[in-house]
Protein backbone atom coordinates (compact mmCIF):
# COMPACT_ATOMS: atom_id res chain seq x y z
CA UNK A 1 0.00 0.00 0.00
CA UNK A 2 1.17 3.29 -0.84
CA UNK A 3 2.56 5.63 1.91
CA UNK A 4 -0.86 8.24 2.51
CA UNK A 5 0.24 11.07 4.28
CA UNK A 6 -3.61 11.02 5.68
CA UNK A 7 -3.05 8.10 7.87
CA UNK A 8 0.06 9.94 9.92
CA UNK A 9 -0.87 11.24 13.44
CA UNK A 10 1.15 14.55 14.29
CA UNK A 11 0.91 15.15 18.49
CA UNK A 12 0.01 18.29 19.66
CA UNK A 13 3.52 19.83 18.97
CA UNK A 14 2.46 18.62 15.32
CA UNK A 15 5.52 16.61 15.58
CA UNK A 16 5.96 12.44 14.62
CA UNK A 17 8.94 10.48 15.69
CA UNK A 18 10.57 9.59 12.12
CA UNK A 19 12.77 6.39 12.85
CA UNK A 20 15.74 6.46 10.30
CA UNK A 21 17.23 2.79 8.98
CA UNK A 22 19.71 2.40 6.01
CA UNK A 23 18.06 0.66 3.42
CA UNK A 24 20.55 -1.47 2.28
CA UNK A 25 21.77 -2.61 6.03
CA UNK A 26 18.70 -2.77 7.58
CA UNK A 27 20.59 -0.72 10.69
CA UNK A 28 19.21 1.93 12.09
CA UNK A 29 20.90 5.33 12.40
CA UNK A 30 18.80 7.71 13.92
CA UNK A 31 15.70 8.81 15.41
CA UNK A 32 14.43 12.57 15.24
CA UNK A 33 10.74 13.97 13.94
CA UNK A 34 8.84 15.78 11.35
CA UNK A 35 6.15 18.12 10.73
CA UNK A 36 4.11 18.32 8.07
CA UNK A 37 5.74 20.31 6.31
CA UNK A 38 8.66 17.78 6.68
CA UNK A 39 6.85 15.18 5.43
CA UNK A 40 5.79 17.18 2.16
CA UNK A 41 9.75 18.12 1.22
CA UNK A 42 10.67 14.62 2.19
CA UNK A 43 8.41 13.59 -0.88
CA UNK A 44 8.74 16.28 -3.11
CA UNK A 45 12.50 15.70 -3.02
CA UNK A 46 13.00 12.31 -2.17
CA UNK A 47 15.61 13.27 0.53
CA UNK A 48 14.83 13.09 3.95
CA UNK A 49 13.61 16.48 5.41
CA UNK A 50 12.70 16.94 9.35
CA UNK A 51 12.33 19.23 12.07
CA UNK A 52 14.80 20.19 14.63
CA UNK A 53 13.41 20.83 17.85
CA UNK A 54 16.09 22.61 19.30
CA UNK A 55 16.14 25.16 16.46
CA UNK A 56 12.21 25.24 15.40
CA UNK A 57 13.38 25.20 11.98
CA UNK A 58 12.85 22.50 9.30
CA UNK A 59 15.41 20.56 8.38
CA UNK A 60 16.99 19.40 5.49
CA UNK A 61 18.97 16.37 6.59
CA UNK A 62 22.56 16.81 5.09
CA UNK A 63 22.09 20.22 3.79
CA UNK A 64 25.37 21.75 5.66
CA UNK A 65 27.56 18.18 5.43
CA UNK A 66 26.67 17.20 2.63
CA UNK A 67 25.62 13.84 4.28
CA UNK A 68 22.33 13.98 2.78
CA UNK A 69 20.36 10.61 2.79
CA UNK A 70 18.06 9.71 -0.13
CA UNK A 71 14.76 7.96 0.73
CA UNK A 72 13.87 4.88 -0.53
CA UNK A 73 10.26 4.67 0.76
CA UNK A 74 8.12 5.77 3.76
CA UNK A 75 6.32 3.39 6.05
CA UNK A 76 3.72 4.57 8.34
CA UNK A 77 3.45 2.29 11.72
CA UNK A 78 -0.23 1.02 13.05
CA UNK A 79 -1.80 4.09 15.41
CA UNK A 80 0.09 6.10 12.73
CA UNK A 81 2.61 8.12 15.18
CA UNK A 82 5.33 6.99 14.14
CA UNK A 83 6.90 7.03 10.60
CA UNK A 84 10.37 4.85 9.44
CA UNK A 85 11.79 6.40 7.03
CA UNK A 86 14.30 3.37 4.79
CA UNK A 87 17.20 6.04 3.31
CA UNK A 88 20.81 5.25 1.18
CA UNK A 89 23.13 7.61 3.46
CA UNK A 90 25.51 10.14 1.85
CA UNK A 91 27.20 9.53 4.81
CA UNK A 92 27.22 9.06 8.47
CA UNK A 93 24.42 10.16 9.34
CA UNK A 94 25.52 11.41 13.14
CA UNK A 95 26.53 14.88 13.57
CA UNK A 96 29.55 13.35 15.37
CA UNK A 97 30.76 11.64 12.24
CA UNK A 98 29.80 8.01 13.30
CA UNK A 99 28.02 6.42 10.88
CA UNK A 100 24.83 5.75 13.53
CA UNK A 101 23.87 7.69 15.81
CA UNK A 102 23.32 4.57 18.44
CA UNK A 103 27.18 4.14 18.73
CA UNK A 104 27.24 3.96 22.67
CA UNK A 105 25.91 1.91 25.52
CA UNK A 106 26.00 -2.19 24.64
CA UNK A 107 28.04 -2.62 21.39
CA UNK A 108 29.12 -6.23 21.88
CA UNK A 109 28.52 -8.95 21.26
CA UNK A 110 26.73 -7.28 17.73
CA UNK A 111 23.74 -8.08 17.19
CA UNK A 112 23.16 -11.09 14.19
CA UNK A 113 21.83 -8.66 11.69
CA UNK A 114 24.96 -6.21 12.08
CA UNK A 115 27.20 -9.13 11.35
CA UNK A 116 26.68 -8.66 7.59
CA UNK A 117 26.77 -5.18 7.26
CA UNK A 118 30.06 -5.04 9.75
CA UNK A 119 31.56 -7.73 7.51
CA UNK A 120 31.34 -5.75 4.55
CA UNK A 121 32.64 -2.57 5.62
CA UNK A 122 35.79 -4.65 7.23
CA UNK A 123 36.26 -6.07 3.16
CA UNK A 124 35.84 -2.41 1.60
CA UNK A 125 38.36 -0.84 4.46
CA UNK A 126 41.31 -3.78 3.84
CA UNK A 127 40.43 -2.99 -0.27
CA UNK A 128 41.54 0.52 0.61
CA UNK A 129 43.82 0.41 2.64
CA UNK A 130 45.41 -3.01 1.99
CA UNK A 131 47.21 -3.94 5.38
CA UNK A 132 50.27 -6.44 4.87
CA UNK A 133 49.69 -9.79 5.36
CA UNK A 134 45.45 -9.51 4.87
CA UNK A 135 43.97 -12.99 3.66
CA UNK A 136 41.15 -10.54 2.39
CA UNK A 137 43.76 -8.81 0.21
CA UNK A 138 45.23 -12.26 -0.96
CA UNK A 139 42.24 -12.97 -2.45
CA UNK A 140 40.77 -9.53 -3.79
CA UNK A 141 44.38 -9.89 -6.03
CA UNK A 142 43.22 -13.30 -7.15
CA UNK A 143 39.56 -13.20 -8.84
CA UNK A 144 39.85 -17.34 -9.65
CA UNK A 145 41.38 -17.87 -6.33
CA UNK A 146 37.88 -16.60 -4.46
CA UNK A 147 35.81 -18.40 -6.54
CA UNK A 148 37.79 -21.55 -6.25
CA UNK A 149 37.54 -20.75 -2.72
CA UNK A 150 33.27 -20.43 -3.15
CA UNK A 151 33.05 -23.72 -4.40
CA UNK A 152 35.36 -25.36 -1.68
CA UNK A 153 33.63 -23.74 1.02
CA UNK A 154 30.24 -24.62 -0.70
CA UNK A 155 31.06 -27.95 -0.37
CA UNK A 156 32.11 -27.79 2.84
CA UNK A 157 29.01 -26.62 3.96
CA UNK A 158 27.21 -29.73 2.10
CA UNK A 159 29.40 -32.15 3.89
CA UNK A 160 28.43 -30.83 7.16
CA UNK A 161 24.78 -30.97 6.33
CA UNK A 162 25.35 -34.38 5.61
CA UNK A 163 27.72 -35.61 8.20
CA UNK A 164 28.39 -33.14 11.01
CA UNK A 165 26.93 -30.78 13.91
CA UNK A 166 24.37 -28.56 13.52
CA UNK A 167 27.53 -26.11 15.20
CA UNK A 168 29.77 -27.25 12.39
CA UNK A 169 26.69 -26.06 9.62
CA UNK A 170 26.85 -23.06 10.76
CA UNK A 171 30.58 -22.61 10.98
CA UNK A 172 31.15 -23.61 7.29
CA UNK A 173 27.72 -21.65 6.18
CA UNK A 174 29.82 -18.64 7.76
CA UNK A 175 32.36 -19.58 5.55
CA UNK A 176 30.52 -19.25 2.26
CA UNK A 177 29.21 -15.74 3.35
CA UNK A 178 32.83 -14.49 3.87
CA UNK A 179 34.37 -15.74 0.39
CA UNK A 180 30.91 -15.02 -1.63
CA UNK A 181 31.13 -11.42 0.10
CA UNK A 182 35.09 -11.41 -1.17
CA UNK A 183 33.89 -12.39 -4.30
CA UNK A 184 31.53 -9.82 -4.69
CA UNK A 185 33.68 -6.85 -3.16
CA UNK A 186 35.96 -8.07 -5.84
CA UNK A 187 33.38 -7.06 -8.61
CA UNK A 188 32.55 -4.07 -7.17
CA UNK A 189 29.13 -5.61 -5.95
CA UNK A 190 27.52 -6.11 -2.31
CA UNK A 191 25.54 -8.57 -0.82
CA UNK A 192 22.11 -5.97 -0.85
CA UNK A 193 22.29 -6.31 -4.41
CA UNK A 194 21.56 -9.95 -3.78
CA UNK A 195 18.85 -9.71 -1.43
CA UNK A 196 17.29 -7.08 -3.96
CA UNK A 197 17.29 -9.39 -6.32
CA UNK A 198 15.83 -12.48 -3.83
CA UNK A 199 12.64 -9.26 -3.01
CA UNK A 200 12.18 -9.12 -6.64
CA UNK A 201 11.53 -12.70 -6.87
CA UNK A 202 9.18 -12.74 -4.17
CA UNK A 203 6.89 -10.96 -5.87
Amino acid sequence: MPFDPEDVNYDDRGLVAVVVQDWRSGEVLTLAYANDEAVRRTRETGELHLWSRSRDELWHKGATSGNTQAVRALRVDCDGDALLALVEPAGPACHTGERTCFHRGDLEQPAPHEALPGLERTLRDRQAERPAGSYTVELLDDPPRIGEKVMEEAEEVARAAREESDDRVDEEAADVLYHLAVLLRGRGRDLAGVQEVLGERRR
